[in-house]
Formats: structure tokens, C-alpha cells, sequence
């Protein structure tokens, strides 16, 4: 697109690419091949104001129909379980399966419009379930297989699912661990399950296994839908403790995919593998970046932290390889991937947390130095707002650019455009939500922003500081999310489960930074109730209940008692004195 409107710099394409954003996107859909059943009247309305903009207007589509434009024979999927062989899916055997479960849905009276909840892992068979039930007009709430049989609870609640998929057990680094009776805990609907071992479980007599409900017809027709009608509900803990609920409609994975596209690189024929879940953005990103750019998907179905995964990424000749900066400081620590022949990888991707620049030069090396695409956005958009390019010069744990087709600004306390700063978006930009099943959407992004140049702006909650090179780099959060794991949790979720700990009569949870930079750290400061229990047991006590009623995943670093908890004149917990604090030399 540079060369076709002889722009000479990278900087003046994406000045273009916000500049004339109807241009941009109108271009970017025909890039992409967006199937429409009945054209766009216009790539972008805001008669209803900047908070609402309607993409496509006019158009009718089904996005699952824009993944299956690639050959019948090419490969869509390439997946490996644990210790076993590599095994591949072509793009028609995946449409025939895609087809299967649609009908299945059918079969068992899902109606269109009816939600339907998958709680797995990401496999060939989430996959399909996923993008069957969004060509059937049924809108997925996505579960991460990690979470706690609560947080499952909390998410159906939100979202009453007709149906949920799910397995019998996760199979992960040589361990059998409990899925469907998680599911169970949860009070789930009628559950499909899929058995992933051959362990004997006592179904519920309203629950089905995956044979007895997979039809074997593979003809159906695309449900044809309004552009903003919902395909996804994902979940983004907000910082008032229950998670947001968040809609993806059928533009939102045209932003992903453009990001794919643009800043990935990803071209048809190559090979994709990110570890994740579909419970988190970066699971249906995957599926969207990959199908739509005629690539590949690659799914390896263990834990992504040792030889077998190096294995894998190195058999399936994959071309983009995407981590979370704490796989990738695993690797540096047990030099598992040293002797692997990743010569296919044209660029990595990090994103999820703050990364260290050491640990990603040390990720570069493992492919022949090659680029790292630091990528950072949000659920709530849909893809990345900062990111890097292949054809800018590439510096470890930074970001080169703004993403094509979006805009921000960065201003500090007193609203005033800063190098360092608040992250604020300038909208419209397409993957934006515009809507909450669970908030009131104006209050949590736009009520009581400032205005830059006169246009409204909307708040995302990110710190970031533009280097003297016009680079960016992550400064954690503004608010009181934090990032663990790649995954976003609020600091009141953790305080409410550790707040009933017998010796602790309040909490502060934060997440800081190590001093030489990389993913942040959960830190615990308490105040004492009671002077029971020593400091060893009062830390196990810590992290055993977060780990049995968040998510396993979160590992507290480190557990302080303070006297009284710094607060605002109007008793608000001043969180971000006490990273002050610790960080403090």
C-alpha cells in the first residue's frame, strides 16, 4: 500500500492512515478480501457521535465467510498434542468440521442468536466451535480453561449460554488436570464434552459427549448478519471487581486481522503460532489474523515451556511466532530452544506485559535475529493500538509506531500532551467496542475525559513514554488493573479473595516492575488484624487462595505488612504510592 501511493516513509503512511480514515479502511477491507453479502452505503457513520461510529454501514456479512478464502486444499490448521505427531487440517476438512457443529448446533435447538460458552483449550476442535457458532449467528462467550470453577460461575452468569463445550481434562506438561468438573462447580448449562484422555467420567444426565453430538452433515449456509451485530463476548477485569463483558461484532477481527496484516506481516501460506486461549483476546485474534491472511494456524496443545514445543514450532515451519515475555524469560533460564532450527520465523510478537529488553534480544537470537513486533492494545479493541513495523528499525521492548488507522495521545495529571503520560484514544477506529453487556460503556471510557484539539477522547487505562527517538515504551498501568501472565486482573478481585484471610483486616494489591524491566510483579501489601500465623504461613495462605479461587496462573512475589494503607483525602487507596514505595532504590 506504501509503494501503490508513493509514500516514501513509514511515518507519512500512517499519518495517511489516520488522516483519511475512510480511505484507510476502505482500502484495508479490500485488502483483506472481506466477504460482504450486500456492500457497505459507507465505511464509517458517526451521526450518532464519536462514541457510537457505525463501520460498514449499509453492509451485510458473516466474517466466518472471509476465513475460508484460500484454496480447498491448503492447510488451515497444523496441531500437535503433547508427545504426540504433528497432524494437519486442510482449509475444506476445516469448513466441512466448521459445518458439522453448526448443524449440530441446530440439532440441539440453538437458535440464532442464542449464546454459547467454550471453556477448553486451544485445540482444532475449539477452533471449529468457534467459528461454527458465529456462522450460525450464535455469539460465544469465551472462558479461559485456567480459570477457577468461580470465575467460570461469574462469566455464565454474565452471559446465560444455552450450551457449553468443554473437555474431561487439560493434558498439560505431563499432568491431568480437572476441566469438566470445574464446569460442573460452575452450575454450567448442558454441557458438550469433548474427551481428551481416556480417564472415566460421570456425566451429568443433561450433558452429552462430543461423537454423540457431531452431525455429519457439512452443508450450511452463513447466517448473513448487520456488521454490529455481536459474534463474541470476551471478558477484561475493569477495576470495580466484576470483569467487563466485552462484544466483538463482526468488524472487530477486520482490526485484528489488519494488524496481522500490516504490522505481522502475515502472508498467505504462512505459519502462525501463539500461545494462548480463546479466553483471551489473543485466542480469536489468531484464528481471524490467520484464516483471513490465507495463513496457517499452529496449535500445540501442551505447555509452551519446554523442548516439545521448540519442537513443534521447528517441524510445523512456523513463520510468525507470538509469546507472552514470561515464556520467553523461561526459555533464557532453561536454555530449552537453544538447539532448535527456527530458521522459518520471520518475526516474533510479544504482547501481555512489560517486557525486558535482555530476554527479547535473547528471543531474537533464537531464530537468527529476528525482529521482535512488541504489540500492546485491548479486548476492548479488538487488536493493538502500539506496535512495531518489519520495515522500521527494531529495538528491544519497544514500540516504533502507532497502529495503522488508530491514534492516541499521551497526557499527564493535568491534561496537558506529555512524553510520558496517560494513554488516551483518539476515535473512531475500527475494533473499538461500543458497547458493555455489564457497564454503562460512556462511563467507563469516556465520561469525564478531556478533549484534545477539540475531538473527544476515550480512556483506555495504559502509561507510555515516547523516547527521544519517537520509539514508545510500556510504563504498566494508569489504573488499577494489572497484567499477570498476560492476563488483565483487577487489584479488587485479588483484594476481596485475600481480604478473607483470618490474619488480614485489608489489602492492597499491586504490580510492580523489576528493576531491570520485564513482567510485573503481584505484590500484597496488608494490613494485620490478628498476630497469628508467621510469615511463612500467612504467605502460603496468600497464594493457595488465589490460586484455588482466581487463577492458578497468578503468583504472588511478595506479601508486606504496613501499618495503614496510604489513602486520598476521600479515603480512595493510594496504589500508586505503594508502588512508589517498593520500587523505591
Amino acid at each position: 500500500m506504501m509503494q501503490g501511493h508513493h509514500f516514501t516513509t513509514y511515518e507519512d503512511f500512517w499519518q495517511w492512515s489516520v488522516q483519511h480514515k475512510e480511505d484507510f479502511w476502505q482500502e484495508t477491507v479490500a485488502n483483506l478480501g472481506i466477504q460482504l453479502q450486500q456492500p457497505f452505503s459507507s465505511i464509517l457513520d458517526i451521526s450518532n457521535g464519536i462514541e457510537q461510529p457505525q463501520w460498514l454501514q449499509g453492509a451485510q456479512l458473516n466474517i466466518v465467510d472471509s476465513c475460508f478464502q484460500n484454496d480447498a486444499e491448503a492447510t488451515a490448521v497444523i496441531f500437535q498434542k503433547e508427545g504426540g505427531t504433528l497432524e494437519k487440517i486442510s482449509q475444506k476438512g476445516l469448513e466441512n468440521l466448521v459445518n458439522k457443529i453448526a448443524n449440530s448446533l441446530r440439532n440441539l435447538n440453538i437458535q440464532v442468536g442464542d449464546t454459547i460458552a467454550i471453556d477448553m483449550p486451544m485445540t482444532l476442535e475449539a477452533v471449529a466451535i468457534y467459528l461454527a457458532a458465529i456462522k450460525a449467528g450464535n455469539p460465544v462467550a469465551t472462558i479461559a480453561d485456567s480459570f477457577t470453577p468461580n470465575e467460570i460461575s461469574v462469566r455464565l452468569k454474565i452471559t446465560q449460554p444455552k450450551i457449553i463445550f468443554t473437555q474431561d481434562v487439560l493434558l498439560r506438561a505431563g499432568k491431568t488436570l480437572p476441566l469438566y468438573q470445574k464446569v460442573v462447580e460452575a452450575a454450567a448449562p448442558k454441557a458438550v464434552v469433548i474427551k481428551a484422555s481416556n480417564t472415566e467420567i460421570q456425566l451429568r444426565p443433561e450433558d452429552i459427549y462430543w461423537d454423540d453430538f457431531l452431525s455429519d452433515k457439512t452443508d450450511f449456509n452463513s447466517v448473513i448478519q448487520s456488521p454490529d451485530d455481536t459474534i463474541t463476548i470476551l471478558f477484561s477485569s475493569g477495576t470495580t471487581g466484576e470483569p467487563k463483558a466485552i462484544p466483538w461484532t463482526h468488524t472487530t477481527p477486520i482490526k485484528g486481522a489488519s494488524d496481522g496484516y500490516y504490522h505481522h506481516n502475515i502472508q498467505p501460506g504462512d505459519v502462525v503460532c501463539w500461545p494462548t486461549n480463546l479466553g483471551w483476546m489473543m485466542g480469536p485474534w489468531l484464528i481471524f489474523a490467520a484464516l483471513i491472511n490465507k495463513a496457517s494456524i499452529a496449535l500445540y496443545y501442551g505447555a509452551p515451556m519446554g523442548t516439545g514445543f521448540g519442537e513443534f514450532v521447528q517441524n510445523a515451519k512456523v513463520t510468525m511466532l507470538g509469546v507472552v515475555p514470561s515464556i520467553v524469560k523461561n526459555w533464557m533460564k532453561t536454555r530449552c530452544n537453544e538447539n532448535m532450527d527456527w530458521n522459518t520465523i520471520k518475526c516474533f510478537s510479544s504482547t501481555g506485559e512489560v517486557s525486558n529488553p535482555k530476554e527479547m534480544e535473547y528471543l531474537m537470537q533464537l531464530a537468527n535475529v529476528k525482529p521482535v513486533i512488541e504489540y500492546c492494545g485491548g479486548t476492548e479493541i479488538g487488536g493493538g493500538y502500539v506496535t512495531s513495523t518489519m520495515v522500521q528499525p527494531n529495538i528491544a521492548s519497544t514500540f516504533s509506531t502507532q497502529a495503522l488507522g488508530g491514534e492516541f495521545v499521551l497526557l499527564d495529571e493535568k491534561h496537558q500532551p506529555a512524553t510520558k503520560g496517560e494513554l488516551f484514544l483518539i476515535p473512531p477506529i475500527m475494533g473499538l467496542s461500543n458497547s458493555l453487556l455489564n457497564r454503562n460503556h460512556h462511563k467507563v471510557y469516556f465520561e469525564g475525559t478531556p478533549t484534545f484539539r477539540g475531538q473527544p477522547l476515550r480512556r483506555h487505562g495504559d502509561q507510555l513514554e515516547r523516547l527521544e527517538n519517537g520509539y514508545y515504551k510500556a510504563q504498566g498501568r494508569i489504573d488499577d488493573a494489572m497484567n499477570l501472565g498476560g492476563i488483565k486482573v483487577s487489584s479488587v478481585q485479588i483484594e476481596a479473595i485475600v481480604n478473607s484471610l483470618p490474619f488480614i483486616k485489608e489489602t492492597a494489591a499491586i504490580a510492580v516492575s523489576p528493576s531491570g524491566g520485564g513482567p510485573s510483579l503481584l505484590v500484597i501489601y496488608y494490613v494485620e488484624k490478628t498476630a497469628d500465623f508467621s510469615d511463612e504461613e500467612r504467605y502460603a495462605m496468600a497464594k493457595d487462595s488465589i490460586k484455588k479461587q482466581l487463577n492458578p496462573l497468578f503468583k504472588v512475589a511478595d506479601l508486606v505488612k504496613i501499618k495503614e494503607l496510604p489513602r486520598t483525602a476521600s479515603g480512595k487507596v493510594m496504589r500508586r504510592k505503594l508502588r512508589e514505595i517498593y520500587e523505591k532504590p
